[in-house]
């Protein structure tokens, strides 16, 4: 090797330094929500995915330029970083959910307690990639603060997850207060506050049917409530396995299915199954890593957790699949009308998965 090529006398120690520091940020920076965007074409390859990030990010990727790319190497771990089709500053601190409001209004909520909303129509129509601070969020809403000691106020809570009902004009947020609040969407002011939990929110999902909330609470209860009147009408305690030599006090996800007749609840390393108009307890399955996400796929349930692996189960229980997915941790499962789904985690990962099991690309998200 010739002296020419062993030269160091060019070495930037602090661009060298800056370079460790970003690999290191985005390997551990975290995608905690992926929503579709609402699409009148059912080809899931000509939409929108939406992502909200560890590191107060929300963006959105074109699923089919992630496919002209060819995303992403499940074996090389390669992953490519596609460029967002917009990117802002959601929230100050992680941003936990990402949801859409009548196909026209996109939501999330975060660490600092606040629920932002952007015109998804201008996103859209936007000709150039929208990043930091150039689209404003139409609304903008803050949890309310708690009189302590000498009218101290707490700090403002947290919002861990969100849930839309729009035929009420209703967005309901599980809180780290413990409290689950109904915030009116046209008056912009908390309407009602639900308040039962001994210890702060994880998941909540809105039953549009019969005008109800189920909430899931790091108590390890998950409770049913009544939206107009906001009482507790029940408690569902899902015991822990018994098998397990470790204790998981949270229920960390729930899911209902389009009937609203079936819940299901993850709690460690565990998934139980209820029916709501008998209220009983139907069946549990056990899962090899802490339960992290769950939802319905018709008369299936897919679940992901603290392991690379997407899990489908039938109704009583019964393992059908496990497919390995990108994310060493996954926090979130998002499914398509047609099937697809996106599962996603840590490492700022999104694997979109085919109804068939295939992985049709992966790529990692970019940070701020």
């Amino acid at each position: 090797m010739g002296v020419e090529e062993m030269d160091c006398r060019n070495w930037d120690e602090d661009l060298y330094r800056d370079a460790i520091l970003h690999e290191r940020e985005t390997l551990s920076r975290t995608v905690f929500r992926t929503a579709f965007a609402p699409n009148s074409n059912p080809n899931p390859n000509s939409d929108y995915i939406v992502t909200a990030s560890s590191d107060g990010s929300i963006a959105s990727y074109s699923i089919s330029s992630c496919l002209e790319m060819g995303c992403g190497s499940g074996r090389s771990q390669n992953w490519l970083m596609p460029e967002p089709q917009f990117m802002i500053q959601g929230h100050d601190g992680p941003a936990y959910d990402v949801k859409f409001y009548d196909d026209s209004l996109l939501l999330s909520c975060g660490d600092d307690g606040r629920i932002r909303g952007w015109k998804w129509k201008e996103i859209l129509e936007s000709e150039a990639p929208v990043q930091g601070s150039k689209l404003k969020p139409v609304l903008d809403l803050v949890n309310p603060q708690h009189k302590g000691p000498w009218s101290a106020l707490s700090p403002i809570p947290e919002n861990n997850a969100i849930a839309v009902d729009f035929k009420s004009g209703s967005v309901y947020s599980a809180a780290g207060d413990s409290y689950a609040y109904c915030w009116d969407m046209e008056k912009c002011q908390v309407k009602m506050v639900f308040k039962g939990h001994s210890n702060y929110l994880h998941c909540i999902v809105s039953c549009n049917l019969s005008n109800q909330i189920i909430t899931g609470s790091e108590d390890g209860t998950a409770r049913i409530w009544d939206c107009k009147s906001g009482k507790c009408i029940q408690v569902i305690d899902p015991k822990n396995d018994e098998k397990s030599e470790v204790s998981f006090p949270c229920v960390s996800c729930i899911a209902l299915d389009s009937s609203e007749s079936w819940l299901v609840c993850g709690k460690g390393r565990s998934l139980s199954l209820w029916n709501l108009p008998a209220h009983e307890w139907v069946s549990r399955a056990r899962t090899r890593a802490p339960v992290q996400d769950v939802l319905f796929d018709e008369n299936q349930i897919l679940a992901v957790g603290a392991e690379p692996l997407l899990t489908r189960l039938n109704m009583n229980g019964e393992i059908l699949s496990r497919i390995q997915c990108a994310p060493q941790s996954a926090f979130c499962i998002s499914l398509h009308p047609s099937g697809v789904t996106a599962v996603s985690g840590y490492g700022a990962l999104v694997d979109i998965v085919s109804q068939f099991g295939s992985h049709l690309c992966t790529f990692r998200c970019r940070g701020l």
